[in-house]
């Protein structure tokens, strides 16, 4: 049976997105390891990232995003909205498939060892992988943040860490790590910039005081939106749904004057709790989450699914979805990017197959190469599917920087200019590499089976397909760039790799 779990580290950093790119890119860098999410956010500076795996990759995925951000982010120097601990501030594992709630305690408790190990920085237990009663809730062991608890723990035995010495770590404090059921965190936007109102209201619906169950909450302010928030945890969804949340911030926000102009989830929810919110709110009748289509098909078609033909349509699906959904990543660059991908992928095949064969034997070192080739660059296209969700999502990030001050409104066009730059740096990157695939594949038509052209011929039309989506998302970043200098190599290169691919750029819009 498959072991699968999830982890979602904490970082208090969501202001300077190139040090949440290398801690990313440094948990990315472990085979095995899937990024699911990530969530920056400024006036909390803090970024929330989703990983999915197997223990062992997810629990080295972790080590290393705790060693980048003790590198990175130095909490005497750090402001948020949000409570803190460390630079690293918590780490929980959750039990996905096939290991149980105990599995991730063990896990968790391996892993707070070897942060200490390697990095020198203490850590505390919390939730089920909590070592005392009182230390179960994250607020008790936050409690002063990373200031308070800097001079408390000096003198104070009963704050020592679980592991580590009787101290924090000078700039990168301490981490919390710990083991938990699903936890929806769940933002609720008031009308209003009083903090006190959506402090006010988190008190009285969090269950420590007298309110809701499974519910922790606090207010925050929303400098950049001039905004109070409500900012929820919700640890046990099913006994607490999230429209009785949101449904009780609506009454309490009535008894202020105000009223809410929107929520968000932050990182991934489960398909249940919409299911639960949707019955609650349509008032349906003897509703079953069987009548939902997917659901119904998994439960039908669940053999289908495992073997036969509709295993690769279950292989493709979760991407789908993520296109389909309504948000802005993944979107055409990340789609550009499969596409190449693709075709790289097409011409491994053709290569592999062909060498096979006593008829295509004089190539045979030429079709061996053609596989790596083919290989690596389908590597490359793959992970640029993720690359460029994140370019998108930093330049996102950047529009939402605070404009308070005349500092603040130059720190954001510089991060705008500096993630628009990014985020026409990737698709390029496709670009110049589909475009080699495209030339490649022609080179292996002659030497290949013949029985395989028209796979060949798929494959230098989703690579071409590649080069002109991917210059597509170049383009309309270029539009925002203020560097003339740099806007005009990359519209010089496009041209190009268009040209490369026998297209003019008249004939692909923009260029």
């Amino acid at each position: 049976m498959k072991r699968l779990i999830e982890c979602v580290p904490n970082f208090s950093e969501g202001r300077d997105l190139a040090k949440v790119d290398a801690i990313v890119a440094a948990m990315r860098e472990v085979p095995g390891v899937f990024l699911l999410d990530r969530e920056s956010d400024a006036d909390h500076n803090r970024s929330v990232i989703t990983l999915a795996g197997e223990p062992e990759a997810l629990a080295e995925a972790a080590l290393r995003g705790v060693g980048k951000a003790s590198e990175l982010i130095d909490l005497t120097k750090h402001t948020g909205a949000h409570p803190r601990l460390g630079a690293t501030d918590v780490v929980p594992f959750i039990p996905i498939e096939g290991i149980s709630i105990e599995d991730c305690v063990a896990l968790a408790r391996k892993v707070g060892r070897e942060i200490w190990e390697r990095y020198r920085v203490p850590v505390y237990f919390y939730e089920a992988a909590a070592q005392r009663p009182d230390r179960t809730n994250l607020e008790n062991i936050r409690k002063g943040q990373f200031e308070g608890l800097r001079e408390d723990v000096l003198r104070n035995p009963d704050r020592a860490p679980d592991i580590g010495e009787p101290r924090l770590h000078p700039t990168a404090g301490a981490v919390v790590v710990g083991a938990r059921k699903f936890l929806i965190a769940y933002n609720i936007n008031l009308n209003t910039p009083d903090l006190e109102i959506a402090k006010k209201i988190g008190k009285n619906i969090r269950f420590s005081n007298g309110g809701l169950r499974y519910v922790k909450a606090m207010g925050v302010d929303l400098r950049a939106r001039n905004l109070a928030q409500v900012s929820i945890n919700l640890t046990d969804f099913e006994q607490t749904p999230i429209h009785r949340v949101f449904e009780m911030v609506k009454r309490e926000a009535e008894r202020y004057g105000v009223t809410i102009v929107g929520s968000e989830i932050v990182g991934l929810i489960p398909k249940r709790a919409i299911e639960l919110t949707a019955d609650f709110y349509l008032q349906l009748e003897n509703f079953s989450p069987a009548q939902v289509l997917e659901n119904r098909l998994a439960t039908s078609l669940g053999g289908a699914v495992s073997e036969g033909p509709g295993k690769l349509a279950a292989l493709a699906q979760p991407f789908l979805d993520a296109v389909a959904a309504p948000s802005a990543t993944p979107g055409g660059g990340s789609v550009a990017a499969l596409a190449g991908a693709l075709g790289a992928s097409l011409g491994q095949m053709v290569a592999g197959l062909s060498r096979k064969k006593k008829s295509q034997t004089a190539h045979l070192e030429l079709l061996s190469e053609a596989v790596a080739e083919f290989y690596s660059a389908s590597q490359a296209l793959s992970a640029a599917i993720d690359r460029d969700a994140a370019s998108f999502d930093s330049v996102m990030a950047a529009y939402k920087l605070s404009q308070g001050s005349p500092d603040e409104v130059r720190r954001r066009d510089a991060a705008i200019q500096s993630a628009l730059q990014g985020a026409a740096t990737v698709p390029l990157e496709v670009a110049r590499k589909a475009a080699e695939v495209f030339e490649r594949l022609g080179q292996l038509e002659p030497i290949s089976s013949p029985s395989m052209l028209s796979d060949i011929r798929v494959g230098r039309l989703m690579a071409a397909a590649a080069v002109r989506g991917a210059l597509e998302n170049v383009n309309i970043n270029l539009e925002s760039t203020v560097d003339p200098a740099f806007a005009g190599r990359m519209r010089s290169e496009a041209s190009s790799l268009l040209a490369r691919i026998g297209e003019s750029p008249v004939a692909a819009g923009r260029s």
